[in-house]
């Protein structure tokens, strides 16, 4: 049986020449199906210009599928929601609605599990189980848009996963995602989030103005304590990632977002602001920092309101714009680096483990 065409892993161009190929016809009618769905979430057809065309519509819509992510659990705090997709081989990614003043934040998942390791990071617990799919993370953002009705202004790819890890599937995302024949969105309003991966930062970097937004997480202000908390750390150092994000403002002329895990003990002193400081001088970057969240298995502390002010303070009086971030969803574990799901990854193990087991055959 042939395979059919996925809508949510296409852009309206490379949806046409898919239908196109495979019927040898039916370009502008593709099209239309296509602006259709993204507009209004069904695959109906319900053109005018199908009344006098049924059979091109049949045999498009019979080529094509919508193999979205099913909806599970959905929790909320306040007005924060946290939900799980379910993917057709069984596992769960999670992706958060954030409603804010300026229009509301949709946080979106790349990978199941992650294989960096970030110590403050639950969805680092789990390990990598697999990549997403690019239907599977614009799925996130169909269900978001169509089945929710949420509206928002900006998507983050700042859920589960290093989005670099999965670079292809990301960014044939993003260009769906910014395909004005579809979810439209302006590249200005995506931001990629990495643990830093420089590899993926110099590839972002020579997409020049067709780049999406940046957001690196930083987290230490030395290698030798990043080596502690961010295991990439010791294959890309901070020298090595300094001079990625600077080829990077280069080439695309955008500001990077800085993130910074406030750890209570671990990287919250002054002495850690003013190095971070000066590790960040000549770079076009704004800050955001960001109180530790409570995790199934703590490690960490949040600082006192008194230690996180003077690190604030300090980043301040450096001449850095520095935003403290708010806390989200934190009780419903969806704030960040709460993403995560240790009992799936357990089960697999022991599914795993359980597998390999061999049993003796008789002898004769």
């Amino acid at each position: 049986m042939t395979e059919k065409i996925s809508i949510l892993a296409h852009t309206e161009e490379s949806f046409i020449h898919a239908i196109a190929e495979r019927l040898g016809k039916g370009r502008v009618h593709a099209s239309l199906i296509y602006q259709e769905f993204f507009r209004s979430g069904s695959l109906n057809a319900a053109h005018p210009a199908f009344n006098n065309a049924q059979e091109i519509r049949t045999a498009i819509l019979e080529n094509v599928s919508v193999s979205q992510l099913s909806l599970g659990d959905r929790k909320e705090d306040g007005k924060t929601g946290k939900f799980l997709g379910k993917t057709a081989d069984g596992l769960e990614v999670e992706f958060v609605q954030i409603p804010m003043q300026s229009g509301g934040t949709l946080c979106i998942s790349s990978q199941v599990g992650c294989q960096m390791g970030c110590a403050f990071c639950e969805t680092g617990k789990m390990g990598l189980l697999r990549n997403l799919t690019t239907e599977e993370i614009v799925s996130q953002v169909y269900l978001a848009k169509h089945h929710n009705q949420f509206s928002f202004r900006n998507l983050v790819f700042m859920g589960m996963g290093e989005p670099l890890d999965n670079f292809d599937a990301v960014m044939q995302a993003v260009r769906i995602f910014n395909d004005p024949k579809g979810f439209g969105f302006g590249r200005r309003r995506m931001t990629i989030s990495t643990s830093g991966c420089v590899d993926g930062i110099d590839k972002l970097a020579n997409l020049g103005g067709q780049a999406p937004n940046l957001a690196v997480s930083i987290n230490a202000p030395t290698d030798e304590l990043r080596n502690r908390l961010m295991p990439v750390n010791r294959k890309y150092d901070l020298q090595t990632l300094y001079e990625a994000m600077q080829g990077y403002c280069t080439k695309t002329g955008r500001q990077i977002l800085i993130a910074y895990v406030l750890l209570q003990g671990q990287n919250d002193q002054i002495e850690h602001a003013l190095q971070l400081s000066e590790y960040l001088k000549g770079l076009n970057v704004k800050i955001n920092l960001i109180p530790y969240n409570p995790q199934s298995r703590d490690r960490f502390q949040a600082p006192d309101l008194n230690t996180i002010e003077a690190f604030t303070q300090s980043l301040r009086q450096k001449g850095y714009y520095t935003l403290l971030r708010l806390t989200k969803g934190q009780d419903i574990m969806a704030a960040c680096g709460q993403l995560g799901n240790l009992k799936l990854r357990k089960q697999i193990f022991e599914n795993q483990k359980n597998a390999l087991i061999t049993f003796p055959t008789n002898s004769h």
